[in-house]
């Protein structure tokens, strides 16, 4: 077998306990990337507002948003990614998606209506508006959820995530 044939792809053989990387840098995926994440953003952010309206919602939105930070761990590579999306800031992210959720409903309920009964606060509109900060606050929770849930799976692919670790050696791999 050649160098090439058991090596990591550049013709330099890999050694037997050494990990290759899934990572692949690729100028194009990763300029591509660039001009695309922001008009996806911005498509997860529409799909989200308008949900009360038209198709659309929290969770589809959640998951276009979510999305974003999948294609710059595919662009840029999954550990890049992961360290400046840590989980603390993901769990930091579902709870503030909960508390948006939360608040909206108890704070119907303080004001002597049912659970998001939107009509008993005395603000003009604010029907429309607490649906759609309800919708905003789901669509965080559920990016939260999704990108976790990659960074989850990305660690089992890449080996990180192995049973046969400690627990204490697994904790916040998320």
């Amino acid at each position: 077998m050649s160098a090439d044939e058991s090596g990591n792809g550049d013709g330099t053989a890999v050694e037997a306990g050494e990990n290759r990387s899934l990572y692949v840098e690729s100028p194009i995926i990763m300029a591509t990337v660039r001009v695309v994440a922001p008009f996806v953003f911005t498509f997860g952010l529409f799909i989200m507002f308008h949900g009360a309206n038209s198709a659309g919602g929290g969770f589809q939105g959640g998951v276009i948003v979510s999305t974003v930070i999948l294609m710059l761990a595919v662009a840029f590579g999954v550990e890049s990614t992961r360290d400046w999306v840590t989980p603390e800031r993901l769990v930091a992210l579902v709870g503030v998606g909960v508390s948006v959720v939360l608040l909206m409903g108890i704070g119907t309920v303080a004001l002597g209506g049912g659970f998001l009964q939107y009509d008993v606060v005395p603000i003009y509109h604010f029907t429309k508006y607490g649906i759609e900060l309800f919708e905003l606050g789901i669509g965080i929770i559920v990016s939260g959820i999704v990108t976790g849930l990659f960074f989850g799976l990305a660690a089992g692919a890449s080996g990180e995530g192995s049973a046969d670790r400690d627990p204490d050696e697994r904790e916040g791999l998320l």
